[in-house]
């Protein structure tokens, strides 16, 4: 049986909304789609997919602010997630410092705790933190998949770029993809509808 962790990248109040100061136009638009992705996995009421929230949550005089104006500064309502997103129950929430949601994190360790096998990105922005969190994803030894439709980031032609990256070392598909990959009984990082992809 496959274990699958989807991983929502940054979608905090400081890039997503019409006050957000570092605002990702692109998230917006992906709300609804991950709305569907959440309700689709809490009403599953398995463990074969877990939800994980990636928070930006810095230090005042983060070094990321060298680079970046300052933002998601931890407890501020910046770094904060969104209320169409908020995280449930026991949902892990994994704060994060830097672009990866696996540098000097705990994920990694949560990850082969649960016995984890496939890492799913959704989130912002594809080019930056989705995508170097779905780099370390690689590098750690996971399978990873990108939702195509689950990612934005600030303009078209980025969220593109991104996915053409992405689409180097994972899956790219869509969540409709996704969740009919399981609702079939395949894993979806497998694809395909013959009887060797069923889940097992």
């Amino acid at each position: 049986m496959p274990r699958h962790a989807i991983l929502v990248i940054d979608m905090l109040n400081d890039f997503v909304g019409e006050k957000a100061p570092l605002r990702c136009p692109g998230g917006e638009t992906i709300i609804p789609d991950l709305q569907k992705l959440f309700k689709w996995v809490r009403a599953r009421k398995d463990d074969d997919i877990h939800l994980v929230h990636i928070q930006e949550a810095h230090r005042k005089h983060d070094a990321d602010f060298r680079v970046r104006p300052v933002h998601a500064v931890k407890g501020t309502w910046g770094s904060d997630f969104i209320k169409e997103l908020y995280p449930e129950g026991d949902e892990y929430i994994v704060p994060k410092r830097r672009h990866s949601a696996f540098a000097h994190t705990d994920l990694d360790l949560y990850l082969r705790e649960e016995n984890i096998d496939t890492v799913v990105v959704t989130g912002v922005w594809t080019n930056v933190c989705v995508r170097s969190s779905a780099t370390d994803a690689l590098a750690n030894a996971y399978k990873v998949i990108t939702l195509s439709d689950g990612c934005a980031s600030k303009t078209e032609e980025m969220h593109q770029y991104g996915l053409n990256d992405l689409s180097i070392f994972t899956k790219v598909m869509t969540i409709d993809e996704y969740i009919n990959a399981w609702e079939k009984g395949e894993d979806p990082w497998i694809g395909g509808g013959d009887a060797e992809n069923k889940v097992k």
